[in-house]
């Protein structure tokens, strides 16, 4: 029995997650009633015995056996307390919503993705194609077992104890901010400046630029761009010019 086994005197003091010393009082097909100290006996379900495929609860305890068992569920109304012989999830399924960002640790792999240890009751999962925004080819490729990653839950189904998780979809979240700060410092200087804002588009095409190496365009003023457009007439002009010197000559 742990130091952190608690000796309750009432329901109320009763929290999820919490150790408790009991006594085995009776046993029933589904389960056994637990003595925890609080005029309230908690039931440990047979599927909360520690083990699978339990089919008789007395192969795992006795009447009269001194366990130390936690606290699932507590509803002080209905004076019932609902017990586990295994530590429960530190997170639980009211905890994790669809697009909250949570932490985890990658422990296994398979080829369609990767499973994730995330404090839940059970593995969440990213798929291959929720690893990155671009293609990924093997899971392997983006993550290893062992790795801490950050992720955005994407679904959840308590029914049937599924968590699905996305990198990619944070990684466009924080993607869509960056643009939008981008946007935003782009726009005070083109006022500034008296210039046209870029768009989305051409913010998107700067970076990508700028990401991979290529020099950016010079800007030019209105003044340049004039002299520019009458360098290239000019220029056009000498070219149908020798063309049509050329057929003259045929």
């Amino acid at each position: 029995m742990s130091e952190e086994t608690k000796r309750p005197t009432s329901i109320d003091d009763l929290t999820p997650g919490v150790e408790l010393a009991g006594t085995v009082k009776r046993i029933e097909l589904y389960g056994a009633f637990v003595d925890v100290g609080v005029g309230t006996d908690g039931l440990l379900h047979i599927s909360q015995l520690g083990k699978p495929n339990v089919r008789n609860v007395e192969d795992v305890v006795k009447v009269g056996q001194q366990i130390s068992a936690f606290v699932l569920r507590v509803d002080q109304a209905a004076r019932k307390i609902a017990l586990s012989l295994e530590k429960p999830a530190s997170l639980g399924w009211d905890a994790i919503t669809v697009g909250s960002v949570i932490k985890g640790k990658v422990t296994k792999i398979e080829n369609f993705g990767a499973f994730v240890d995330i404090g839940a009751e059970r593995l969440a999962m990213i798929h291959v194609s929720e690893l990155a925004s671009g293609f990924v080819k093997s899971p392997s490729d983006v993550v290893k077992v062992g790795d801490e990653v950050t992720a955005e839950v994407i679904k959840v189904d308590p029914r049937k104890r599924r968590i699905d998780l996305s990198i990619k979809a944070l990684e466009q979240q924080e993607e869509k901010v960056r643009v939008k700060e981008a946007r935003q410092s782009v726009k005070e200087d083109a006022e500034e400046n008296n210039e046209p804002v870029p768009s989305a588009m051409a913010l998107a095409l700067q970076r990508a630029m700028a990401e991979s190496g290529m020099p950016m365009p010079e800007k030019r003023s209105k003044k340049n761009n004039r002299k520019h457009d009458r360098h290239e007439r000019k220029k056009q002009d000498m070219e149908d010019i020798y063309e049509r010197t050329l057929r003259g000559n045929r």
